[in-house]
C-alpha cells in the first residue's frame, strides 16, 4: 500500500518544526516561511552561527517570545506595554522584552559577535537601542547611526536607510562592519572594546536609554559574521519577511 506523505501535512526541517510546535503557529503561510528561513541559514552556513533567533512571527506573546535556535533558550519575557502583531512587537519609551540571557551565557567573547534587527520604521530623531548599553546595541540621532558591540562606540554617518535588516559585526581581528538592508558601504570610526557581562539582552529597549515605538519584525545575535555572511543573513531574512507580506 502506497502512502501519500502529504496525507499528513508537509514535513518541515527538525528546528522549523520544534520551533512552530513551541510557538503554536498554525498558519501555513508563516509555518513556511520559518521552514524557508531555517533552510537558508543552514545553506548560507550561518545557522550554527547563530545563538539567538526571535522571528516575531505569529502575532501572539507567546509565539513572538520563542527563539527559534533553541526553543529552551532565551525565551522571551514581556513588560507591561509591548504590542504584538502581524508586524512582530512593537515597545515604547519604558516597556522592553527580556531575553533573561546575558552575553556571556550564550557563547559571546570580547570581540567575536554580530547581531541585527529588522526595522519597519526608525522614526527621525529618535533613539533606537536594543540589546544593552555595553554589549550591544544600536540608536540613531540625526541621521548618525551608533552601533555598539562590546563597549565599542561606532560612529557611522550618512546613513539614509531608516528600516530592513541593520546588522553590526566585530570579529577577533577587530573588524568592524556595519550594515543597513541595501548592504551599503558604511564608514565606521571604531572606539576601544570591553565585555560587559553582568546585564541581561533585551530587545526594544536598552540599558539607560529610552525604548522604541516602531514594530520590530526580526532580532538575533550570532558569533561574528563575515561581510558575505551578513549579505546572506540579509537576503534570508528579506526572503522570510517578503512570505510573510511585511517586507520593507
Amino acid at each position: 500500500m502506497i502512502i501519500n506523505p502529504y496525507l499528513f501535512g508537509p514535513v518541515f526541517d527538525p528546528d522549523a518544526q520544534a520551533f512552530i510546535t513551541a510557538a503554536a503557529i498554525v498558519n501555513p503561510t508563516e509555518q513556511t516561511a520559518i521552514n524557508t528561513l531555517v533552510i537558508d541559514l543552514k545553506g548560507y552556513n550561518i545557522w550554527n552561527k547563530t545563538l539567538v533567533i526571535y522571528p516575531f512571527v505569529g502575532g501572539t506573546a507567546l509565539s513572538n517570545s520563542k527563539n527559534l535556535k533553541n526553543i529552551s533558550l532565551g525565551t522571551l519575557s514581556y513588560t507591561t506595554g509591548v504590542n504584538h502583531g502581524t508586524l512582530g512587537i512593537q515597545g515604547n519609551t519604558v516597556s522592553y522584552a527580556d531575553t533573561g540571557l546575558k552575553s556571556t551565557t550564550i557563547g559571546f567573547t570580547q570581540n567575536n559577535a554580530a547581531s541585527g534587527i529588522y526595522l519597519q520604521s526608525w522614526t527621525l530623531g529618535q533613539t533606537m537601542p536594543y540589546g544593552h548599553f555595553g554589549n550591544l546595541t544600536m540608536y540613531r540621532t540625526g541621521n548618525v547611526v551608533y552601533p555598539m558591540i562590546n563597549n565599542a562606540l561606532n560612529t557611522s554617518t550618512g546613513v539614509p536607510i531608516l528600516n530592513g535588516l541593520l546588522q553590526t559585526s566585530r570579529d577577533n581581528a577587530l573588524n568592524f562592519i556595519f550594515k543597513d538592508k541595501n548592504n551599503a558601504p558604511v564608514t565606521l570610526t571604531s572606539g576601544s572594546s570591553a565585555l560587559n557581562s553582568t546585564l541581561n539582552l533585551y530587545v526594544c529597549f536598552g540599558n539607560n536609554y529610552n525604548g522604541v515605538n516602531d514594530w520590530i519584525s526580526f532580532n538575533y545575535y550570532a558569533l561574528a559574521l563575515t561581510a558575505t555572511e551578513l549579505t546572506n543573513m540579509n537576503t534570508a531574512v528579506q526572503t522570510f519577511q517578503t512570505t510573510l507580506g511585511r517586507q520593507v
